[in-house]
Parts: structure tokens; sequence; C-alpha cells
């Protein structure tokens, strides 16, 4: 991998969504208003934004970027892109590592937006450090981007890749520990949920907003990252020039 080449292409992939200015509102501003409408939804029901707000925070970032990355991956192949690039000395991890830098900014600023969204504007109670929750948000939303990278490279159009939001978010939704403790499910559903990277984030968020700290808290992130890593080198191995 050549560091050079590698922001190159974030460098590019920035400008190009500057751009696109639908793009930028749907990261940045999209799950802050998603999270304003939860709490406006149950503002009247005392505590019920304080026990989901936490793991919402964790859970909007993570679809969005899933979304735009999947689909804007797809759209590189799908016209031509990345086969010309690919003629170039650039190779597939300075490509998914350029696309991984460029949005990782963009989920930065993204949490950054939505945490202060929700804890100075929503009210939401954090008892831990604030600091933490917008970190552990940032992660969530890179893995999103990790995980839709990977997904575009199975996908042959912009409909396709939506589709693997069935298979690769929802599940970790019903079964990342949202709705109910992982612990209170069925065994088979809790060895299930071992496996899925957005349990250990909405673990880590909990852990926050409770005031834990150590190993309750850096322990599941660790996890998260390892998720994020292991999908960002998968998604280099599979990636290809174009779409047939």
């Amino acid at each position: 991998m050549n560091a050079t080449l590698t922001f190159a292409t974030a460098g590019r992939v920035l400008r190009q969504l500057s751009h696109d200015p639908r793009s930028i509102v749907l990261m940045l501003v999209a799950p802050s208003l998603l999270v304003g409408l939860f709490a406006w939804l149950f503002s009247e029901q005392e505590g019920v934004f304080n026990i989901y707000g936490g793991p919402i925070l964790g859970l909007f970032p993570f679809i969005v970027m899933f979304l735009i990355t999947s689909i804007t991956t797809l759209r590189e192949r799908r016209s031509g892109t990345l086969e010309r690039l690919m003629t170039t000395p650039i190779g597939k991890a300075d490509f998914i590592v350029g696309y991984g830098l460029a949005f990782g900014l963009m989920a930065t600023l993204q949490a950054t937006i939505t945490v202060t969204f929700a804890v100075w504007v929503c009210g939401l109670d954090v008892k831990g450090e604030v600091w933490q929750l917008g970190l552990v948000a940032i992660v969530d939303a890179i893995l999103g981007t990790a995980l839709g990278l990977l997904a575009s490279a199975f996908a042959r159009t912009e409909f396709q890749a939506v589709q693997f939001m069935p298979l690769i978010v929802f599940p970790q939704i019903l079964l990342g520990g949202l709705f109910m403790p992982r612990d209170q499910m069925p065994e088979a559903l809790y060895t299930i949920s071992k496996f899925l990277p957005l349990s250990y984030a909405i673990d880590t968020i909990n852990a926050v907003t409770a005031g834990d700290d150590g190993w309750e808290v850096w322990g599941p992130l660790l996890v998260v990252v390892a998720f994020a890593v292991g999908a960002l080198i998968l998604a280099s191995l599979t990636l290809r020039r174009r779409t047939p």
C-alpha cells in the first residue's frame, strides 16, 4: 500500500462529496434529525429517551454510513472509474483505505454533530464522559463505512446494495441489545449476537451512558474496531474492477 496514493484517493473522494450537497446533508444532518424525532416522540414519557437514546446514537450513523458508502463505491465501479484507476499504480488496498479515510472523516464530523445535538439539545443524560460517547459513535459510523465497502463488492446495482440491509444491518438491530438485553434472549439468539459487531457497539454505549469505565467501555469498543478492520481487509480482497 502506497501512502501517497491512499491519501490522494481520500482527497478525490472528499472533492467529489463537496459537489454532492445531498449526500453531505444525509451524512451530517440526517442522524441528528432522526435522534431529535426520536426524542420528541417520547418527550412525554420520562426516561425513555435516556434508555434508548444512547444506542440510537450508534445505530443511525451506522446505517447512514453503510448506505452512502456502499452506493457510492458501487457507482465508482459501474461508471468505470475504478477500472480506469486500476490501470494506474493505485492498488486495491489504496482504494479501500482511501475511501475509508475519507468517509471516516465524514463519520467523525457526523458523530460530533449528532452527539452534541443529542446531549445539549435533546437532553440525553450521560453519566460517563461525553467524549467517550462521541468516540463510540465515530467508531460505529466507521464500522458502517467498512461494511458498506464490503457489501458493495457483491452488489451489481444500487438497489442490490440497499437489499443488503436486511442481511447485514437488520439482524444487528434486532439482536444487538437495543430492544432486549442480550443476556435475556433465547440461547441460540444470544450466541448469534456474539458474532454481530453492533452488539458490542451498543454494549459500549450503554456502559458510557451508565457511567462505567475501564474494560466495560474499552473491551467491547476494541471488538468493534477489530470488526471494522476485518471488513476493510475483506473489502480490499473482494474488490472488483467493474460490475458485469
